[in-house]
């Protein structure tokens, strides 16, 4: 799973919102009356193992993203309640026609080094981020700048595993152009209306120099221009930053020393939350939720608040199994979400009716249809239709607190159809992203989706069009392709939105990816905080919270 997330502030009703997701046993969003609290204390915070080293335009999943966006500031910044995109480094985005783009950046950041941030470090990073032959994740974000497709060629990973990608014909896209020190200009291929909502999304944080004359040491000891510097990192152990105090964004922090914790489980973090051994969890285990334990645990210091965000379940169509629509119905239609979001979420959880989330701009209801409604009757005509008779596994990563669910829809499955279903962990949440971009899951994989920006653009492009950089079961869909390149040409916003909303008709017609149900999180801190609460990228807000002592 990546990334980037949401709360669901500007679609969500209220009345929704409180309904599904009311505030836990402490004051609204984790406020007190603390104070300034203590400017030299530090704090520790729950996080994953990092996929990747600690570079923006590689990290695109959910544990590296909380280290890149404590020590990064991009052009822009989503704002920590609404999720609204607002200028951060860019002093003004302008353009007449949604294809050239003139951005100027304020004067005076520096990178932790010392080192200017200037309008080459955001066209240096975006050129080495897009071009293939470095293999970074966040490339495709860059598919509609002009020149993407001579700095980037087909990537050849396959079943086999990752391969090198052929050279490229240029280094650098001809759409990027640096003016002086503190403008650039970025010229598309075609109008995109929804490419400045991009801009606060890890690819598109600048690159001090330093990251160039040797990339290796740069990810030994990361230098981003951020409210906090990086400090220490080990494998399967914590990463250590301290505060910037020459960082001229906004959201100046509070405190001085953050530490991201790493645990082999989401219980033994929620254990360690609840005993004041960690300071901040964002996301607390299906164990704590059943019975609104983590209320009591955590009395007067939990908070639960829904964001864009959704959980799926995927299909490795590079397995001959999987390549059989009537089976990946059958799955669908033997899973019960309403049972499951009551039993194991405490009814926090809204049974998706779709592949994008309700409070996400563009979300259209019910398309999905009877595909994400409990039918055993049909599920069994889909399961004779596909010849299937089994087994089938469901494979996620055993430290994300996922077990109660994925063992709970796996007898769905079974009681529904006959279908032998098995929960199948793999230890940590790096260790099974290896195993996905490897292209080696033996069975149906989780593959929840949180928006980097606030669009359906996000949750189609980046997961279901050919060769996208999240589509990592290999769906392919001609049809598919063909609407979402003209909603992405699209003048406007509003008639790209109904071309994105005819492209989710399609994956009801092939079932790529099975939706459970749009998310809310539930979260708790220690007694050590103040002004505790939630950021719209379902993180502790790093410049809100305190430390008392």
């Amino acid at each position: 799973m990546r990334r980037p997330r949401w709360i669901a502030a500007s679609t969500m009703s209220l009345a929704v919102a409180l309904t599904i997701a009311g505030c836990g046993g402490g004051a609204e969003d984790g406020a007190d009356d603390s104070g300034a609290g203590n400017a030299d204390g530090g704090l520790s915070a729950f996080t994953t193992e990092p996929e990747n080293p600690l570079v923006p335009g590689n990290t695109t999943e959910s544990g590296g993203s909380k280290a890149i966006r404590a020590m990064f500031t991009g052009l822009t910044s989503y704002d920590p309640v609404t999720g609204e995109s607002k200028n951060a480094m860019a002093e003004d985005i302008a353009t007449t026609d949604s294809k050239v783009f003139t951005i100027k950046i304020k004067p005076g950041w520096t990178f932790h080094d010392g080192t200017p941030v200037k309008a080459k470090n955001f066209v240096d990073a975006w050129n080495y981020t897009a071009h293939s032959t470095n293999g970074f994740q966040g490339a495709s974000f860059f598919e509609q700048v002009a020149g993407y497709s001579d700095v980037h060629t087909n990537d050849p990973d396959g079943a086999a595993g990752p391969q090198q990608a052929p050279e490229p014909t240029a280094k650098e896209m001809s759409g990027l152009k640096v003016v002086d020190d503190t403008t650039f200009e970025v010229t598309l291929s075609a109008p995109f209306s929804v490419f400045p909502l991009k801009f606060g999304y890890n690819p598109f944080y600048p690159l001090p120099d330093s990251f160039f004359a040797d990339p290796k040491a740069f990810e030994a000891k990361p230098i981003g221009n951020g409210p906090f510097r990086f400090v220490s990192r080990q494998a399967n152990a914590n990463i250590v930053m301290t505060r910037f105090d020459d960082y001229k964004g906004d959201d100046k922090p509070k405190f001085k020393d953050l530490t991201w914790k790493i645990y082999e489980t989401n219980e033994a973090a929620y254990a360690a939350v609840v005993s004041g051994d960690l300071d901040f969890l964002d996301t607390i285990p299906p164990t704590g939720i059943v019975g609104g334990k983590y209320k009591q645990d955590l009395e007067g210091r939990n908070g639960s608040v829904p964001y864009m965000g959704n959980q799926t379940l995927a299909f490795p169509f590079y397995d001959p199994i999987y390549q059989n629509a009537d089976l990946r119905k059958a799955i669908s239609m033997a899973i019960d979400r309403k049972e499951i979001v009551d039993k194991i979420f405490d009814g926090t959880r809204i049974p998706a009716d779709g592949w994008v989330n309700p409070a996400v701009p563009g979300y259209a209801e019910n398309q999905c249809g009877e595909l994400c409604t409990f039918n055993p009757d049909k599920a069994k005509e889909y399961l004779a239709k596909s010849g299937y008779t089994g087994p089938i596994s469901l494979v996620t990563n055993a430290d994300g607190g996922h077990k109660d669910w994925m063992t709970a829809t796996c007898n769905s499955i079974k009681n529904a159809i006959g279908l032998e279903c098995a929960y199948a962990p793999i230890p940590t949440f790096a260790e099974t992203r290896q195993v996905i971009n490897a292209r080696q899951v033996k069975g149906v994989y989780r593959a929840g989706w949180i928006a980097d920006y606030p669009s359906i653009e996000n949750f189609m492009n980046q997961l279901y069009r050919t060769d996208a950089s999240s589509n990592d079961g290999e769906y392919s869909s001609p049809k598919l392709d063909e609407l979402l390149a003209k909603a992405d040409s699209a003048p406007t916003v509003e008639e790209a939105n109904k071309l994105y909303q005819e492209g989710e008709r399609v994956l009801a017609e092939d079932m790529p990816v099975i939706p459970l149900w749009n998310q809310t999180a539930q979260y708790g801190w220690s007694d050590r905080l103040g002004n505790a609460r939630l950021s719209s990228l379902r993180e502790l807000d790093l410049s809100t919270v305190t430390v008392k002592n």
